[in-house]
């Protein structure tokens, strides 16, 4: 866990305001969930008082959504240009290998009936640009021979997001990340997935 450092006495800046409320929040979410965190709590736990955060939020679920979309603001959309899927399933492993983020992706997952906006926040902030990039990243290995040139991109990538589902809720947090990309090898060798570079002939 993460703590957030507690702020100095005083009137301290608003960035730095901004920034305890949000790791406290996200940190809260992902030990206890969205129905476990309470303004208080977050409040306590950024040293900051209810009031600052209702001045900034309207209520916790306002609160939450930022700190969810605030995860990847400040990542570098270059990052999510993969050439091919070997690189694609790299950046997938190095992720999926995290334990933080593996128990984030399962709290969002797991609020999707009390709380779907949560969920829908995340995918709005960062899954229109990930569906895009691994889209292109299939469609690149596929002219390069490495999948069939007859096969749906649309249903692999569909039976990709699925594994990742199944890999959250069956697999240990302490996996490597080279063992979360052979899973994905794995599955996609079903679909006539060869690896290595320039697959043709």
């Amino acid at each position: 866990m993460t703590r957030p450092r507690r702020l100095p006495p005083g009137r301290p800046r608003s960035q730095e305001v901004d920034a305890a409320v949000l790791a406290a929040a996200l940190d809260l979410f992902i030990e206890r969930g969205a129905g476990g965190t309470s303004i208080e709590q977050v409040a306590q736990r950024a040293g900051v008082t209810r009031a600052t955060i209702y001045r900034r939020f309207p209520d916790k679920t306002a609160l939450l959504i930022q700190a969810i979309e605030s995860v990847h603001h400040d990542h570098d959309p270059g990052a999510l240009d993969w050439p091919d899927i070997e690189h694609m399933l790299g950046n997938w492993a190095t992720y999926l290998s995290n334990p933080r983020n593996r128990r984030m992706l399962r709290r969002l997952y797991g609020a999707v009936d009390d709380h779907p906006e949560l969920l829908r926040a995340y995918r709005d902030s960062h899954g229109g640009r990930r569906a895009a990039a691994e889209h292109a990243a299939l469609s690149r290995s596929r002219e390069r021979g490495q999948l069939p040139g007859d096969c749906d991109l649309n249903a692999v990538q569909q039976l990709l997001n699925g594994a990742v589902l199944h890999h959250l809720g069956s697999y240990p947090a302490t996996e490597s990340a080279d063992a979360v990309k052979a899973y994905f090898v794995t599955i996609l060798r079903q679909v006539g997935y060869r690896e290595g570079a320039d697959a043709v002939g």
